[in-house]
């Protein structure tokens, strides 16, 4: 006997909200960084290898907001591949 289950409930708006987890986790990668290199450069305290790491998530924070605008431009369009966020 099958019963009927109901679907999940939607996840609120601000669950979805792709944009700002992006730009503030960029912007934390770039802090990190700067502060990592003046720690290394000036104070001699910080291995390199944390600085190189946080420069390495700047980048590819950097790389991942053109993603994200492309994807958000597909999904406008309504292009099938595109992701939908509900």
């Amino acid at each position: 006997m099958e019963t009927q289950k109901s679907p999940p409930p939607a996840l609120p708006p601000r669950l979805l909200a792709l944009a700002p987890v992006v730009y503030v986790g960029t912007a934390v990668w770039l802090l990190a960084f700067v502060l990592l290199a003046l720690g290394h450069y000036v104070l001699d305290l910080v291995p390199p290898i944390w600085m190189w790491t946080a420069l390495c998530g700047f980048v590819l924070g950097m790389i991942g907001v053109p993603v994200m605008w492309w994807q958000s431009s597909a999904s406008r369009r309504g292009s099938r591949g595109a992701q939908k966020v509900q």
